[in-house]
């Protein structure tokens, strides 16, 4: 838990002050401002969690929630929101910015922390469910979930049947597949779809996969395999 960091953004200095002690007696990292325009010159990309006054200065914590969410580095951020404005329409506000929870001042210091370590404990999950299936041979990188294709930091751009061919064939090196298999595989709900079909497409992604399209080997009179011998 100890590398869970927290930024505490809220014109008031004591309350910021005893969310600190709280947060810290429980094992987390935390750092404090003192404004939105204090907290937005800040690395907000380090943080897992970020707790907002709604009512601060020029920018609000709403204004400064909708430019996290629209940052790529930290669009998705936790926010809690930490606010004396409790009305059903500041809550939707809250939430339709992407808000994660919305607590009401006075609040109990055992209630945030609670709701910080859900908070916290959810995003944990969906991010270890995120993580993506790779499979990687040196610089040849194929990212089964995510449906991309890289050697080296480029990005290799195939068709739809062109990667599943190939996820077919890397997911099981030195297998061979014969064309049959992999028309059942590749096309199942297809009828009329030539042998010929599979030579085509496994010319064309030898050629595209460049140097690692030798690794690609016929198998005269059975089919195809990955195999990869550096």
């Amino acid at each position: 838990m100890a590398n869970k960091r927290i930024l505490v953004v809220d014109d008031e200095e004591d309350l910021c002050e005893i969310l600190r002690f709280n947060l810290e007696s429980e094992g987390y990292e935390v750092d404090t401002a003192h404004s939105a325009e204090e907290a937005l010159q800040m690395d907000l990309s380090r943080y897992q969690l970020l707790m907002l006054d709604v009512m601060m200065g020029n920018i609000s914590g709403f204004k400064m929630a909708d430019l996290v969410r629209k940052n790529p580095a930290t669009k998705g951020t936790p926010v809690m929101f930490l606010t004396a404005k409790d009305t059903e329409n500041d809550k939707l506000t809250g939430f339709n910015l992407g808000a994660d929870d919305y607590i009401s001042k006075p609040f109990s210091i055992r209630e945030v922390i609670m709701r910080v370590k859900a908070i916290l404990r959810r995003t944990q999950v969906e991010d270890s469910e995120s993580v993506s299936e790779m499979i990687c041979f040196d610089a040849f990188c194929v990212d089964v979930t995510r449906k991309k294709v890289f050697i080296g930091k480029q990005a290799i751009s195939l068709t739809k049947k062109e990667f599943e061919m190939l996820v077919l064939l890397v997911s099981h090196p030195g297998r061979v597949y014969a064309r049959e298999d992999i028309l059942t595989q590749v096309w199942p709900d297809e009828v009329y779809v030539l042998d010929r079909t599979i030579d085509v497409n496994i010319t064309r992604l030898r050629k595209k996969l460049g140097a690692y399209g030798k690794y690609i080997v016929t198998r005269l009179g059975y089919g195809y395999c990955f195999e990869y011998n550096p």
